[in-house]
């Protein structure tokens, strides 16, 4: 169903955007990896699923936070690929304080990283899927997208800038077949999550078995982490011909968190 499809992921050299792209890939999707890490390890991991899926696999460094460098990565992946056919925006960043300590840089990096990028990914993308009469724009979002928790002021804004945002895209392009979609998950096992846990355990005197159930996990009703996998069998859904009329939904998968 992304047979031959160009596929971009940002955020994708860990994590929930890794996930995603080896399921693309997977599927016979050329793809654009993007985010930050080491420079050695990226290459590894590009080559590493070039030569598993006998597919395309590029690499963008592009900060998400520079309008110019967003614009940039898009016109090397039409260069260097094709056309953008799947986006998937994914990059984000968080940052926990009280509102009236919430430092004004790391606002203004948030909403520009979680929110703006994606207008600016969008924006760019969208007119060659006009004009190919195909897309599909899948915004990673969050449960924080439809439900706020306390100390996390500009990550909750920006995600539910997103799925404003998706709703805008999904009825200015529902006539040109191309779909715009939200998947808001509660908490995946990244890389961030198990820090967190450290962290969290240490912090606390806890084991982390309990600060998993207790503190990570109090939310979500299954007490289950979300698999990353299951995100990216999520986009390859929204990709298939079974999703050509969903369009402009913010899909929660968070365990029952939002049906509280």
């Amino acid at each position: 169903m992304v047979q031959g499809k160009v596929a971009l992921v940002t955020g994708s050299t860990s994590g929930i955007g890794l996930a995603v792209a080896r399921q693309l890939a997977g599927s016979g999707a050329a793809v654009m990896l993007n985010g930050f890490g080491d420079a050695a390890e990226i290459e590894k991991l590009r080559a590493g699923l070039a030569q598993e899926f006998g597919v395309p696999v590029r690499y963008s460094g592009a900060d998400m936070s520079q309008p110019e460098e967003i614009v940039a990565m898009v016109e090397e992946t039409e260069r260097e690929l094709g056309a953008v056919d799947i986006l998937v925006n994914n990059a984000g960043i968080q940052f926990v304080s009280p509102v009236d300590e919430f430092p004004p840089a790391k606002w203004e990096q948030i909403l520009s990283i979680n929110l703006s990028s994606n207008f600016y990914t969008i924006r760019a993308a969208l007119p060659g899927m006009k004009s190919r009469g195909w897309g599909r724009i899948v915004n990673i979002a969050s449960a924080h997208g439809l439900v706020a928790s306390p100390f996390k002021s500009a990550y909750v804004a920006a995600k539910h800038g997103v799925l404003g945002l998706t709703k805008t895209v999904a009825l200015e392009a529902a006539e040109a077949a191309i779909t715009c979609n939200a998947i808001c998950p509660g908490y995946v096992k990244t890389p961030l999550v198990e820090g967190q846990i450290r962290d969290q355990a240490k912090a606390h005197g806890m084991s982390e078995d309990r600060v998993v159930r207790e503190v990570i996990l109090a939310s979500q009703p299954n007490k289950r982490f979300v698999e990353s996998q299951a995100i990216g069998d999520i986009v390859l859904f929204l990709c298939s011909p079974a999703a050509d009329s969903i369009t402009g939904i913010a899909l929660p998968v968070e365990g029952g968190w939002t049906a509280r």
